[in-house]
């Protein structure tokens, strides 16, 4: 008998709980009758003495609180739901179809874009990131005439050469690893290490036989390039050269500091037959803090080139390109106080290899030139004009026939001028040229077996036809005045690798005799 009552309480209790809670308005009579119903069935159980009074009160109580708070939940949804639903009562079966795809299409977009399942997948930032190297190793030999000066003839007027008469044998290496990183849309960095050292701007080679010492690594490029708009290129930094030039007035492995802007319209049309180009750039060459005692000025570059290519088919290209290059304190005057160096070693230059008209400035502080002490600086001015032309024929692809022309002359040469501030007279000799013949496979970036390439050209530079501390370091170890010729070629041992020998035969065109031959042979890797 006291387990039925208790399970009619447990009912009783039950429905007055929940009876309010689920109500609605089609069932409302029903749910009342229930509800009477359970009251009447709690008055029962009181009266039966199961339920006290007082407990039958409190528990009606709670159960009309909680009732009352589920309603209150439930009405709260449904009209957050009436807010944010648009009941449709049929949808056509094209209308699914086209959900559905749209959904499939995100879904493996989405996939592809995070690699869904890839295992091997990487970050996203590593695929903007591109590395490209390249090592060479090198076999040269340096042959000098019987009949040259000796190297102190050259040294005491300032050339900065230490061998002219015994042959040298040397064994070297190059090694360039860049990184090309997509900072985001139409913003782009470099950065490039290779061998060398910090004093020479025209070299990475490295000489081996060093008696087991490692070797030095330096930060040969830095630089941002950013396209705002599709023919508009930017380069701030350490950045690659870039005029379109041949090494008669910039050797291959310089680079240059500061920023240069390029506009090419079309450029990137394969279409187009006429591509315009304009680029210009500003670039410190030395900066000189200038105080009482030192009244050398910061050394500039500024150079601006115009040009086009011309593409009237596949099988022929003629590129054209005139520039102007001028340098702003380079030039050094006499010091007017010889003993007190108003004017500072700052006024010689930092980089020379040989070549261009020098004169002493300023002797040791006891203005003795036989000491050796002497500070030797450029006695010309340069303001360089440059033209280079290569037309590219390719009538019998693979195989290119490719010939080029470049001319250079000092406009700033001025003899009176150099009278004046040096007290010397000298002749004017400020022009120069190069011609060449290629015949090959033109460029050996991902290369098979069995390409090829064969060139021969004749150079021609006076001494004061461009600064010689940037010019080609190989055709005459360097430096300007010098006339001769250089052949070679390359061939292809396997994919990204290859094989070079080149001959160069020069002479001096004035000044003390000096004849040197070079040859190399250069066993190339590129990855």
């Amino acid at each position: 008998m006291m387990t039925v009552r208790k399970k009619l309480l447990a009912l009783a209790v039950s429905a007055a709980c929940t009876g309010p809670a689920w109500a609605a308005d089609d069932d409302r009579a029903r749910v009342e009758m229930l509800h009477e119903t359970t009251l009447n069935l709690i008055q029962l159980l009181v009266e039966q003495g199961v339920l006290k009074q007082d407990a039958a009160d409190a528990m009606l109580a709670k159960a009309k609180q909680q009732a009352a708070e589920k309603v209150a939940q439930q009405q709260a949804a449904e009209t957050q739901a009436e807010k944010g639903v648009v009941r449709v009562t049929y949808v056509p079966e094209t209308v699914k179809r086209e959900i559905r795809e749209q959904v499939r299409q995100e879904v493996v977009a989405q996939a592809k874009l995070e690699r869904w399942g890839d295992v091997n997948a990487v970050p996203e930032w590593l695929d903007r990131l591109k590395w490209e190297g390249d090592i060479r190793v090198r076999y040269q030999g340096d042959f000098f005439a019987g009949s040259n000066a000796p190297e102190s003839a050259f040294q005491a007027i300032g050339q900065d050469i230490d061998n002219t008469l015994e042959d040298r044998h040397r064994e070297r290496l190059r090694l360039r690893l860049g990184l090309n990183a997509n900072v985001g849309p139409g913003i782009d960095a470099g950065v490039r290490l290779t061998t060398g050292n910090t004093s020479d701007p025209v070299s990475t080679n490295q000489t081996l036989g060093n008696t087991g010492n490692k070797y030095t690594v330096v930060l040969d490029r830095a630089f941002l390039k950013l396209r705002p708009i599709d023919d508009l290129t930017l380069w701030g930094g350490r950045l690659p050269n870039p005029f379109f030039s041949t090494d008669l007035v910039w050797d291959d492995d310089l680079n240059f500091e500061g920023a240069a802007a390029s506009y090419a319209p079309g450029a990137l049309d394969p279409q187009r037959i006429v591509k315009p180009f304009f680029t210009a750039g500003v670039f410190p060459l030395q900066e000189i803090e200038e105080n009482a005692s030192t009244q050398a000025k910061d050394k500039w570059l500024f150079g601006a080139q115009a040009g086009v290519e011309w593409v009237p088919s596949t099988r022929m290209r003629l590129k054209v390109g005139a520039a102007y290059y001028q340098y702003e304190n380079i030039a050094a005057t006499l010091n007017p106080v010889p003993s007190a160096g108003l004017l500072g070693d700052e006024i010689s230059p930092q980089s020379r290899q040989k070549g261009n008209s020098l004169f002493v400035f300023d002797s040791d502080a006891n203005n003795d030139a036989t000491t050796g002490d002497n500070l030797f600086g450029l006695a010309s001015d340069f303001r360089v004009g440059a033209l280079s032309v290569v037309a590219d024929f390719a009538d019998f692809y693979p195989i290119h026939v490719i010939a080029s022309f470049d001319w250079a002359h000092n406009f700033g040469f001025d003899q009176g001028d150099i009278l004046t501030r040096t007290g010397q007279s000298l002749d004017e000799e400020v022009d120069g040229y190069q011609a060449r013949l290629t015949i090959g496979h033109p460029k050996f970036t991902y290369l098979e077996d069995n390409e090829w390439q064969a060139f021969v050209g004749y150079r021609y530079l006076e001494r004061d036809a461009v600064l010689d501390a940037f010019t080609d370091s190989d055709f005459h170890l360097g430096g300007t005045n010098h006339k001769g010729y250089f052949i070679g070629g390359s061939y292809a041992l396997m994919k990204n690798t290859w094989l070079t020998a080149k001959w160069m035969s020069s002479d001096e065109i004035s000044g003390l005799p000096l004849s040197i031959d070079v040859f190399q042979l250069d066993l190339n890797a590129k990855f």
